[in-house]
């Protein structure tokens, strides 16, 4: 088990990427490990034929653990020490292509057991596929050759619903045929000719019955913190409403050449991590941690951005000293850390040292967030949806005039403890102020 941090002491094995027998080279994944930091792939130290796994999945064992044999591949894998037959396969004498590691969802779940190494799968080549693990499993079940699936999420990268949607549906047997021709379709009475009948599509299998999912550490980490956060801060939830019009103007007049010339979109996020860096300037103790009967003001302002792991968990990496950086480093860094932690590729530095957190729900069109403090912060701010609304605004002639504006809502979730409404209240005011203010023009050059 490889150190992964100083402060990890143990990991989770979630997932072997290669079998018994297998070949492996240099830096390519071979197993997926959990710690109580983050989630990420382990590539092999050196190239051989995987001949035997001494830690099965979902065992956690110590830093330092001895988890498999890499061989050679001179001998057939049953010379490895382990009585199993369906280890005994002879290497192939080419290597077995992985795919680029891509985002991905959090570990699959302990209990489910990979497919053995005879079944056929669908997976995708080294040819520029992006897909998870998790998804190159789901592709597999469902018989999916993910070459032939274009993908929807970031960069191409083909998701679960890609996989889903080109996925053959069920056979459904056809009915039986009547033992009597069917009657004669209804004549109209307005145009005197006869209607065919609708035809229903065939109904969707009903499933019964109750289905037990075990946590996986990844849920089990958030719950425990979750619960623990509530049991520890006093939770209170103020919000504002933001006119982001101007913001707006500058990502449609700069997106399309944006997105050529960084790979991804330039959304709002980063335009609101800017606009916090630059109020908590004026409200440092939203910037901090309770010990005990203190406060502790961080002068080191690191950005949590909370990320969705496929619908299966979330992390928060950290954008480090990030009220010294500009719009477009900002937006870089958020994008290169999602990427990571949705491929299993953040380190333990990366979610570590984090002061303050944003979660980001705006692309689902929430209405209002409220979320639960990141331990041991003392605020989170949730960025909920941007959509088309009447905002009334001064007219040329001093007067008032009705406009189209982007409009959202920006919710802030604090401990008590730590200050009151009022400062709360304040800190919105802040960052509004600056999202609906200032010159992004000149941020972008």
């Amino acid at each position: 088990m490889p150190q992964l941090g100083e402060t990890v002491t143990e990991g989770t094995i979630t997932r072997w990427l290669k079998q018994g027998g297998e070949r492996v080279e240099v830096d390519e994944p071979l197993f997926e490990v959990s710690t109580d930091k983050v989630d990420s792939e382990v590539p092999a130290p050196v190239a051989g034929v995987l001949t035997e796994i001494l830690v099965p999945e979902g065992e956690t064992v110590d830093v330092g653990v001895r988890l498999a044999v890499l061989g050679d591949g001179a001998a057939p894998a049953a010379s490895a020490a382990t009585p199993e037959p369906a280890a005994a396969p002879a290497p192939s004498p080419e290597p077995v292509a992985t795919p680029e590691p891509e985002p991905q969802a959090a570990a699959p779940l302990p209990a489910a057991p990979p497919p053995p190494p005879s079944a056929p799968a669908v997976v995708p080549g080294g040819n520029g596929v992006l897909a998870s693990p998790i998804v190159r499993r789901l592709a597999s079940d469902r018989a999916v050759d993910l070459g032939s699936v274009r993908g929807t999420g970031d960069g191409g990268r083909i998701t679960r619903n890609d996989v889903l949607a080109a996925a053959p549906g069920p056979a459904v047997s056809p009915p039986a045929p009547p033992s009597v021709s069917p009657p004669a379709p209804p004549v109209s009475p307005s145009a005197g000719q006869r209607v065919p009948p609708a035809t229903e599509p065939p109904p969707r299998p009903r499933v019964t019955g109750d289905e037990i999912i075990p946590f996986d550490n990844i849920r089990k980490r958030t719950a425990e913190h979750v619960v623990r956060s509530k049991q520890t801060s006093a939770h209170v939830y103020t919000s504002v409403e933001v006119d982001f019009e101007r913001v707006e103007r500058v990502r449609r007049q700069h997106g399309a050449a944006w997105k050529a010339r960084e790979g991804f979109s330039l959304t709002y996020l980063p335009f609101i991590a800017r606009a916090f860096s630059d109020a908590v300037d004026d409200f440092p103790l939203v910037n901090a941690s309770v010990d005990g009967d203190s406060l502790v003001v961080h002068h080191d302002v690191n950005l949590g951005i909370a990320v969705d792991l496929d619908y299966h968990g979330l992390l928060a990496p950290v954008v480090k000293q990030v009220d010294g950086k500009r719009l477009w480093l900002i937006a870089r860094e958020i994008h290169d850390l999602a990427t990571r932690a949705r491929n299993k590729g953040l380190g333990p530095d990366d979610v570590i040292g984090g002061t303050f957190t944003i979660t980001n729900m705006g692309p689902f069109g929430t209405t209002q967030t409220f979320p639960i403090i990141n331990q041991p912060q003392v605020a989170i701010m949730a960025t909920d949806g941007i959509r088309k609304e009447p905002v009334v605004v001064e007219g040329p002639d001093g007067g008032d005039a009705v406009a189209i504006h982007s409009v959202g809502v920006l919710a802030l979730a604090w401990d008590h403890r730590a200050f009151d409404g009022a400062y709360a209240a304040g800190f919105l005011h802040a960052i509004r102020e600056v999202l609906e203010t200032r010159d992004w023009e000149a941020e972008l050059a």
